[in-house]
């Protein structure tokens, strides 16, 4: 077993197939006793008490051994940066079903959202038991992260990848890769336990072992049928620390911007997101159409502009302020969502997104939280309007507001007593994000309020129906 507590970092040609793939199949070295410890455990805890759901880790308190070892932290580490977050969503699947599950993206728990095509989210799928194809392992489809269409060939087992292995191997995948369940023709009891992890800091360099700066296509990029080139170098530099990484790196060539347009608007996805991409890359010329279809009528012409825009630099930022007073609330959406990948490129749009809280479309004031959130500095000018987040009606304004008040980290102090108060929030996910929030300022006062509440709350692993005292 794995003796150092130093998290094994993933090396360039595995991040390469992270960003690749969307999914890396990886495994821990605890002996086999301590896995058959772990199953008996989910055993007498599903068969006596159901599903713990969310309390699953202190009910089984060694399963947080498997989140402390270095080659998963090191994955962690190497995707999320060495402050990631533990979500305070969890949950174990038990599959027993001879059917496949269908094809589907996770949700963000009551948060309805554009998704990130950086990897400011991850799953880690954990298997406790060996489990072979029979058994019914999570099939994952490469590649499909960057996609809102299943436009991969669901009939095609070849191109699904399905986390069988020994006991101890986990998934570790992009939280909008497609996947499923597979059929477990065994019958016999198969878990598959289910945690989301968070990015809290916008990378500034590469946090995996790191040789080669430069993205340098591998070998198996000529075999993808899903080829993404651009959006995975865009991503390896995102990841590298570098924002807007694509501006003016294709010379601005008007026939060319004008295929690209037309690509842009096409039926095909795939081309399509790389057609705006492409774009984010060709200039004031790139940048001008993406800005005009980011005003499109067809909401996914909109979105993928959206995401060359925010691939696109400081260039883009001018036109994206004059979306933000658009009357349409998806280009408004959609140009805010570019904005917070640009972060500190954005700073001036600060007032004019604190204003737009008080929009009476909660899809744009939940945008507006999540990106002032991402742009982060100078906090002046967030922290008030986040705190006004954080007393939306709308819940998933609340969400989002106390998630994006974390992010601030210390310089969220002013949000205490706000963030105090959201510990009663009648929403789990607020109260959690609320509660990490506090950890995260980790001021003397942040640590009082948050001590007393968790000793309020504290579980006693030991309490079941069979033994209540």
């Amino acid at each position: 077993m794995t003796n150092s507590h130093q998290p094994v970092l993933l090396t360039d040609d595995q991040m390469k197939a992270f960003i690749r793939d969307g999914v890396l199949l990886l495994n821990t070295d605890f002996p086999r006793s301590f896995h058959d410890s772990l199953v008996a455990q989910l055993n007498d805890v599903y068969q006596e008490e159901g599903n713990p759901g969310n309390n699953i880790l202190p009910r089984i308190r060694d399963l947080q051994k498997v989140f402390d070892h270095p080659v998963v932290t090191g994955a962690l580490t190497s995707v999320l940066g060495p402050d990631y977050l533990l979500h305070t969503h969890r949950h174990g699947h038990f599959n027993a079903s001879p059917q496949p599950g269908g094809w589907h993206k996770d949700s963000y728990w009551g948060y309805s959202r554009m998704r990130n095509h950086h990897p400011w989210w991850a799953m880690i799928m954990y298997f406790p038991q060996d489990t072979p194809l029979e058994l019914g392992p999570t099939g994952i489809f490469p590649g499909t992260q960057f996609l809102e269409s299943r436009v991969f060939d669901e009939e095609n087992p070849a191109a699904e990848v399905t986390a069988q292995g020994e006991a101890g191997t986990f998934a570790l995948i992009h939280y909008d890769v497609w996947h499923r369940s597979t059929a477990n023709i065994i019958g016999q009891p198969r878990y598959m336990l289910k945690f989301e992890f968070m990015r809290t800091t916008a990378p500034t360099a590469p946090t995996w072992n790191n040789i080669d700066p430069i993205w340098t296509p591998s070998a198996e990029e000529s075999h993808e049928a899903l080829d993404q080139s651009i959006l995975w170098e865009e991503n390896w530099n995102w990841l590298s620390g570098q924002i807007g990484s694509l501006a003016n790196s294709m010379p601005e060539d008007p026939e060319a911007i004008q295929q690209l347009t037309a690509k842009l608007a096409g039926p095909d996805e795939p081309t399509s997101l790389n057609a705006a991409y492409s774009l984010a890359a060709s200039g004031s010329g790139g940048i001008s159409a993406l800005l005009e279809a980011l005003r499109n009528e067809d909401n996914r012409i909109s979105r993928k502009a959206a995401y060359g825009l925010s691939a696109a630099g400081q260039e883009a930022v001018a036109g994206l302020l004059k979306a933000l007073g658009e009357p349409s609330n998806t280009v408004v959406i959609h140009a805010a969502f570019a904005l917070g990948e640009l972060r500190e490129l954005a700073a001036s749009a600060i007032p004019q997104l604190a204003a737009l809280l008080g929009d009476s479309s909660a899809e744009v004031r939940r945008q507006v939280i999540e990106t002032l959130g991402f742009i982060g500095k100078p906090s002046e000018g967030i922290v008030p309007a986040l705190i006004r987040g954080l007393r939306d009606e709308d819940v998933q304004a609340r969400f989002m507001a106390a998630l994006s008040l974390l992010r601030l980290k210390s310089d969220a102090a002013d949000a205490i007593p706000e963030l105090a108060e959201a510990l009663g929030d009648s929403n789990r996910y607020v109260r959690g994000h609320a509660a990490e929030a506090l950890r995260y300022i980790d001021s003397p006062e942040a640590r009082d309020i948050l001590l007393r509440e968790l000793f309020n709350l504290r579980w006693c692993s030991d309490t079941t129906k069979a033994s209540t005292f």
